[in-house]
């Protein structure tokens, strides 16, 4: 009678068995799925919200070439590992020879600052011809909300404090949160996520300072290369 009971135990833990393993196939196959059917809508919807922080860093007047096919590809080791886009703008014009040219005006750089509170903070940063910073947007966070996501623009205005800043070497004390000394208001309760951000917009201008000729020269091939 026992090892009659013990058979028909083992018979009922297979079939179990048998049936949460399909039930774990079918909804592997249905993640899946769901993911390559959602991937075209979420990679389109995420251009249109880059196209849109372009615009509003190098708005219309300022460049007369389409930025996303004057993207370029740099690779830094300030920059981390990874290659990072860079958008050019450019508007027609005649050089010193005469010659009808793009004329460069202004470009953006992504740029991520690995160390904020949670996490790594990805950024838009743009430049001036000049060298200052045109602007900054915030592309991906984690920071904690109502904290540390106050340097999203519709937060909070504090990512404007860098407009029309440019550094002083890499020893400009101002290029820090007030705490540390510098000139960047810092959020309550949430210094980390700031001095990130700070540093990483500083990094930023300093790289820009000393390869914008030859990035704004660089061929245009964000299409081919491997971005991040």
């Amino acid at each position: 009678m026992s090892k009659l009971l013990t058979q028909v135990m083992m018979k009922s833990m297979s079939r179990n068995g048998l049936i949460l393993a399909a039930f774990a196939i079918a909804a592997t196959v249905l993640v899946v799925g769901t993911a390559k059917l959602t991937a075209p809508r979420i990679a389109e919807q995420q251009q249109q919200e880059l196209l849109a922080v372009l615009n509003q860093l190098l708005p219309a007047e300022r460049h007369d070439n389409d930025l996303v096919a004057s993207c370029t590809l740099v690779s830094h080791p300030e920059l981390g590992s990874r290659q990072q886009k860079l958008y050019r703008a450019f508007l027609k014009g005649q050089a010193l020879n005469g010659e009808l040219t793009d004329l460069p005006q202004a470009l953006a750089l992504e740029v991520t600052a690995p160390n904020g509170y949670s996490g790594a903070i990805k950024l838009l940063v743009a430049f001036n011809l000049n060298g200052s910073v045109a602007g900054v947007r915030v592309l991906e966070h984690k920071e904690t909300p109502g904290l540390g996501d106050k340097i999203e623009l519709r937060k909070d205005d504090w990512i404007v404090s860098f407009n029309g800043l440019t550094v002083n070497g890499a020893d400009d004390k101002r290029w820090a949160v007030k705490r540390d000394g510098g000139q960047f208001d810092a959020f309550t309760g949430a210094t980390i996520t700031p001095r990130a951000v700070v540093q990483a917009v500083k990094q930023a201008n300093l790289l820009y300072q000393q390869h914008s000729a030859a990035w704004f020269k660089a061929p245009a091939n964000c299409a081919t290369g491997a971005s991040s």
